[in-house]
């Protein structure tokens, strides 16, 4: 690297986010603004300049206060979306270079998880690196660049016929840029997060507890503020009651983030596939060039639900950087507990 500088100025990072046709939304600056608003977190996005003139930007976060002793870098927290470096033309040499100038931070961990759809670059970037920690993800992508009426012809017959269902039952879908309809879409959440907790066997209350640790009400607004019309709420209503929601943030390519519904209302009336048609349609209108549908781990019936809207699945792996083994403590911990719950997966 010719030139590193730590924040990154924001207007040479504004002219890398520009620059790049696949950026994710998360790699807006404005992504660190909301991930920084309650105090937890501190900008340490990185920009670099290669020798040969090439620009980019790591957007990047370091933890505040008694768990970031010893430097703890983020690219992102848990619950907080995929990022890794912006800007066009990132091939291997250029990402090995980023690792190497992280690594001279000295911090006790780092944390990057990439672009799921940019993995093969960084996976020639890591290859044969013992020191660094690969952990296998799989997430899902529908690609938007044939536009809306090519994107709704990969969709499976279940999905077509299910959205036209949705539509002539009258369900109603609004489209929310405001955050104006957040607290509908929270409740939503909540009963979902009720739900989910029954079927892992996990207590509703530490479920409940966990959640709102997760993310709370107050993280989601501070998206929303920060994002402005980028991020978007759509909630689909059966007899004028919230039965399905979801957040998606737009950039450069769209990244459906977070979905909840009232299973009750939902019923038979399809409002789940007619709310992801409405937002496909709207990232083709924006002219974002990819869908994120996010992490889809190994489950069958997840995988199942992404590609009927033809998404396609991809494989990487997030990536840590430890001088102590602060991952696999973890992992062993979190099995533990789960064993003790009798928690299902």
């Amino acid at each position: 690297m010719r030139q590193v500088i730590t924040p990154a100025p924001r207007e040479e990072w504004r002219a890398a986010l520009a620059g790049d046709d696949r950026a994710l939304p998360e790699h807006a600056p404005e992504w660190i603004d909301a991930l920084c608003a309650d105090g937890r977190y501190a900008d340490a996005s990185r920009y670099y300049v290669t020798d040969d003139g090439r620009a980019f930007v790591l957007p990047l976060v370091a933890r505040r206060g008694p768990l970031g002793l010893g430097g703890w870098l983020q690219c992102f927290p848990p619950s907080w979306g995929i990022g890794g470096l912006v800007g066009a033309d990132a091939d291997a040499d250029v990402l090995r270079a980023v690792i190497a100038d992280l690594r001279r931070t000295r911090s006790q961990r780092i944390g990057l998880r990439p672009d799921p759809a940019r993995w093969t670059a960084w996976d020639a970037a890591v290859a044969g690196d013992r020191t660094v920690l690969t952990i296998p993800r799989r997430a899902h992508v529908i690609d938007l660049t044939g536009g809306a009426e090519h994107a709704f012809s990969q969709f499976s017959k279940s999905a077509r016929r299910g959205t036209r269902v949705a539509e002539k039952s009258g369900v109603r879908v609004e489209i929310d840029r405001s955050g104006a309809l957040l607290e509908d879409y929270y409740r939503l959440y909540l009963l979902s997060i009720d739900r989910w907790a029954e079927r892992q066997h996990e207590p509703r209350a530490l479920a409940r507890f966990r959640a709102r640790r997760r993310d709370p009400l107050s993280k989601l607004r501070a998206m929303s503020d920060h994002l402005g019309k980028a991020f978007v709420i759509a909630l689909a209503y059966v007899d004028d009651r919230p039965a399905f929601g979801s957040i998606t943030l737009l950039g450069q390519t769209a990244h459906d983030t977070r979905a909840a519904m009232d299973r009750d209302l939902v019923d038979k009336t399809y409002a789940g596939d007619l709310v992801q048609w409405r937002m496909i349609e709207l990232a083709c209108e924006l002219g974002c060039t990819a869908y994120h549908l996010g992490e889809s781990g190994q489950s069958t019936s997840l995988a199942q639900f992404k590609e009927k809207f033809g998404a396609r699945p991809l494989d990487y792996a997030e990536l840590r950087i430890e001088r102590l083994p602060w991952t696999p403590t973890d992992q062993r911990l979190r099995s533990l507990v789960k064993k003790v719950l009798r928690f299902r997966d």
